[in-house]
């Protein structure tokens, strides 16, 4: 089945606001690094939309962090903190994922909470103003 570029942006970011409300719920029942795991996906999927709309392509995760550091970082069309939370989120995540005794705690996991909320938000308002 074939979709209309805008479908698939909606439906990515759609994914991403999905993923991040999953982690709101690991958040309540204290499961850090699945919160953290889940943040950074909402995140990449945000910006996997985002590339949609600006056709830009990216075979790997690490490649899209470099894409989106590359596109919209140093070119200032994204404020630099979004650019250094994606790499903080990104790390986390792999640490959490595949690092030994990784203790993740609600001090340090509840910041990035309210961060990849307002990175959502902020890829959202970039899609839905910004032209290639």
């Amino acid at each position: 089945m074939n979709y209309s570029k805008q479908e698939l942006i909606k439906y990515r970011l759609e994914r991403a606001y999905e993923t991040f409300d999953e982690a709101k719920i690991l958040f309540v029942n204290e499961k850090w690094n699945a919160v953290v795991n889940r943040l950074y996906c909402a995140c990449f999927y945000s910006v996997n939309a985002l590339f949609l709309n600006q056709g830009i392509f990216s075979k790997t995760h690490s490649g899209t962090r470099n894409q989106f550091q590359l596109h919209f970082i140093k070119s200032n069309i994204i404020e630099n903190h979004y650019g250094e939370f994606y790499s903080q989120i990104f790390d986390l995540r792999l640490s959490g994922d595949y690092q030994d005794m990784l203790v993740l705690t609600r001090e340090k996991v509840e910041p990035l909470l309210i961060e990849a909320e307002a990175f959502l938000e902020r890829i959202k308002l970039l899609i839905d103003t910004y032209e290639p």
